[in-house]
């Protein structure tokens, strides 16, 4: 086998493992959404809407203050009845991402490094995940990879194609008005612009010019976001930076008590994991090998280490090492800022992930080259061969994976019609039975109170509303509320609502635990002389109020 024909060969190899993850990410995307924050959010809100016929408001839920991009795209789908297009629109975004990590790996080495790079990044276990999901993620790392890559364009250009600066910015501007975690890369990429500007040309003046039209710009396509919240709440960002945009807020307050939030994430895993200094220091390395889907202790997702071992590598020659740097400090400061966040999540550095791949391919080509020019046989075949079976057993730990989700999700008895669409999403949501007897057996005007369901009300048909506490609050005012029958009555009264849905199995622990054996009793007494209990699952009670 010559040298183009083992070229085809391996091509055709990455191109198939593609396909693979392809090939699962659309089996998966065909079943109704399950995902937790699509019910909540990304599908529920745009629901809402199209409820009440335009935009409607909802302060009890902070969530839909947050910018909505993707989920405008969304609302066409669900407008026309149609909740599974949501899912292909999102692994659109992933698989646009892939393919311009493809194009640029290919403009600076080949074909095989472009297709290396694709397959790293869509089969990533956090990525491959949220492809089959109606959430936004992707649609942001979409936008700032375009943002980035558009901004390389433009130096490449030797800064004469203003275009690509202006199309930078303008992706920038779509990310923030996708989800709220583009500030942070908006912040870095609009230094960048001035600093690396000002070095390879020399003209500040020029350099803080162009920082602007990228600020300015992305701050436009932003704004109409901006201008809804601080119509509604008087915050443009709402609900971040209360301290500073909250009328008669002290700034200075807020802003202590974030650091003191943050200096006491150190204390917090240290008593609820038993965590030591040293392994909380390391977390922005545990963070590749040690993910867990579900577990907030292990990062709540899952990567895979191929992301981190190839990236020092990327360095070893000269060639590009504007850029190679660019992305190193872009990945590094969106972890570091990941960090010291209250809550550790991968989804946070998610915006790092395109460019952690792009090192790391960059890395892997350099080892690779350097071995097989090598004069040395045991370079040249033995470490080189080694080297290319790490890489092997590292994707593999992608394909484990995403064969135990895709057992995990088991879409094939729906796809081939052996279980019905309702039997799917109770198998999943353990809610949805309770949903579906209040879709069928009440009447259309009944508006429904959530409580501790965490505002998962996509598949309800009725009004509903819940609380920024889950419905904790509403729990204390009904135990203030139960030392009468008449105040119980007036509570439930002013709260609006026809039934309650409450989420029984956390409900009974949560006032156990919470009041005293006299408050319970007592609230449990109001509740049986003033409410209907009409369903129950062991799980879940709906109660219908009292007239």
């Amino acid at each position: 086998m010559n040298r183009i024909e083992y070229q085809r060969f391996i091509s055709a190899f990455i191109f198939i493992a593609i396909i693979y993850f392809i090939i699962m990410a659309v089996l998966l995307c065909l079943t109704p959404p399950i995902a937790r924050d699509a019910l909540i959010h990304h599908l529920a809100i745009p629901k809402l809407w199209i409820n009440h016929s335009g935009f409607y408001d909802t302060p009890w839920a902070i969530y839909s203050y947050y910018p909505m991009n993707l989920e405008l795209l969304y609302l066409i789908s669900l407008y026309f009845g149609n909740d599974i297009i949501p899912n292909f629109v999102h692994l659109g975004f992933g698989i646009g991402t892939a393919v311009m990590i493809c194009f640029y790996l290919k403009s600076r080495f080949n074909q095989i490094a472009g297709l290396l790079g694709f397959l790293i990044f869509i089969s990533t276990p956090v990525i491959s995940k949220l492809s089959t999901m109606a959430y936004v993620d992707l649609g942001m790392v979409f936008f700032i990879t375009a943002s980035v890559l558009s901004f390389i364009r433009w130096r490449d250009s030797k800064y004469d194609q203003s275009r690509w600066l202006l199309i930078s910015a303008i992706a920038m501007g779509l990310a923030l008005g996708t989800k709220y975690s583009s500030l942070v890369p908006w912040f870095f990429v609009t230094l960048a612009i001035v600093f690396i500007y000002s070095r390879d040309t020399g003209n500040s003046g020029k350099a803080i010019k162009y920082g602007l039209i990228f600020f300015i710009t992305s701050l436009a396509v932003f704004s109409p976001w901006l201008v809804k919240n601080f119509i509604l709440t008087g915050n443009p960002f709402y609900p971040l930076f209360p301290g500073i945009f909250d009328r008669g807020g002290d700034g200075s307050a807020n802003a202590l008590a974030l650091v003191q939030g943050h200096v006491s994430l150190f204390k917090t895993r240290g008593m609820l994991f038993g965590e030591s200094l040293w392994e909380i220091l390391l977390i922005p390395i545990r963070i590749f090998f040690q993910g867990q889907d579900n577990s907030p202790r292990y990062f709540d997702g899952v990567l895979n280490p191929i992301l981190i071992l190839f990236v020092p590598l990327a360095i070893m020659k000269k060639d590009m090492k504007i850029e190679k740097l660019f992305f190193l400090y872009f990945s590094f400061f969106i972890i570091l800022i990941a960090f010291f966040l209250d809550q550790i999540r991968i989804r946070y550095i998610l915006p790092a992930i395109p460019f952690l791949a792009i090192l790391s391919v960059t890395g892997f080509m350099n080892v690779f080259t350097w071995l097989t020019e090598s004069k040395s046989f045991f370079l040249r075949r033995i470490s080189s061969s080694g080297l290319v079976i790490m890489l092997v057993v590292l994707l593999s730990l992608n394909v484990v994976y995403i064969q135990q989700y895709f057992l995990k999700i088991d879409p094939v008895r729906y796809l081939t019609n052996r279980e019905t669409r309702d039997n799917f999403i109770a198998r999943h949501d353990g809610s949805y039975s309770a949903i579906l007897y209040i879709n069928r057996n009440t009447p259309n005007d009944s508006r429904i109170r959530l409580i501790l369901l965490a505002g998962r009300g996509y598949y309800l048909d009725r009004i509903y509303q819940e609380d920024r506490s889950m419905g904790m609050s509403v729990i204390k005012e009904m135990i203030d509320h139960s030392s009468s029958g008449e105040l119980f009555q007036q509570y439930l009264s002013s709260l609006d609502c026809t039934h309650l849905l409450i989420r029984y199995e956390l409900f009974e622990p949560y006032i156990q635990e919470k009041f005293d054996s006299e408050k319970v009793n007592q609230l449990k007494k109001r509740m049986s002389d003033t409410l209907m209990k009409i369903y129950d699952d062991n799980h879940y009670r709906i109660f219908r109020i009292a007239k």
